[in-house]
């Protein structure tokens, strides 16, 4: 995600993985998957995909109609982190981007150290993350990776099945709030590691994999087949990271309006 946010985190370390779609989305995918994104290729063989950033506190004053000039047609949004931070400058970067017609959604930086996966999802819904089925606006969410705040422990403390267990509480809770289940946006590497390659979220959950640097998104974390958004660098003519989604712009509202 975007760099130097508030409270501080680090980027990822392993640059691994790849993303997938959710079930409801998956058959409006599959056909953009298998002709639009090769398996190998820097970002420049997959200009004709929807192109994409993420922003936080960091980036503070977008300027939404230049960057929607500038070639941005979806962002997400850091809202909240944990239960006890909330990004000052969500609601202005928010609505900034709808106004200029860019399609958003919030994100949540997971604490699984902190509290429950119900309460983080609460609280995250309550401050920016919930979701309409306008063509507007991206489902709700889930930023979980690599500890920023003790990396001797990348998981937060917890075992592979309190790991799983923990996400579920998130999703479940975001279901029964927005009635969309969160993106999952995480790296290879951390997502086998610490969840012990869980294969229980793939067919439900669409895949936002971070892999920076490389010539593709390479190989998803377990269980995904595809990926619906790919960031693949922290720096490039949007402002905060740069992401591709997996379609078209028509499926890209599609997966918006949750169909």
């Amino acid at each position: 995600m975007a760099r130097h946010r508030t409270p501080s985190r680090r980027r990822p370390r392993r640059r691994l993985g790849v993303l997938a779609v959710t079930t409801s989305a998956l058959t409006l995918l599959t056909a953009a998957t298998a002709t639009a994104v090769p398996a190998w290729g820097p970002p420049a063989t997959v200009a004709s995909l929807p192109r994409g950033h993420d922003v936080s506190s960091h980036q503070r004053n977008v300027d939404w109609p230049e960057a929607r000039a500038n070639g941005s047609r979806f962002v997400y949004i850091k809202a909240t982190e944990s239960t006890t931070y909330r990004n000052p400058y969500f609601a202005e970067q928010y609505g900034g981007a709808g106004d200029a017609g860019v399609i958003k959604g919030a994100y949540h930086f997971a604490r699984p150290d902190r509290s429950s996966g119900a309460a983080q999802a609460a609280f995250f819904v309550h401050n920016g993350g919930d979701w309409q089925a306008d063509g507007q606006t991206l489902p709700p969410a889930l930023d979980i990776e690599y500890n920023p705040y003790d990396p001797k422990h990348e998981c937060y403390g917890l075992s592979h099945g309190q790991m799983v267990d923990w996400i579920w509480s998130f999703s479940d809770e975001i279901k029964r709030e927005t009635g969309r289940r969160p993106v999952i946006y995480t790296t290879t590497h951390w997502w086998d590691t610490c969840t012990g390659r869980s294969t229980s979220f793939a067919r439900s959950h669409a895949l936002w994999i971070a892999r920076h640097g490389s010539r593709g998104p390479g190989t998803l974390p377990a269980g995904w087949a595809y990926w619906t958004f790919w960031q693949y660098d922290t720096k490039g003519g949007l402002p905060g990271d740069q992401n591709l989604f997996n379609g078209s712009p028509s499926r890209l509202r599609t997966f918006a309006r949750g169909w």
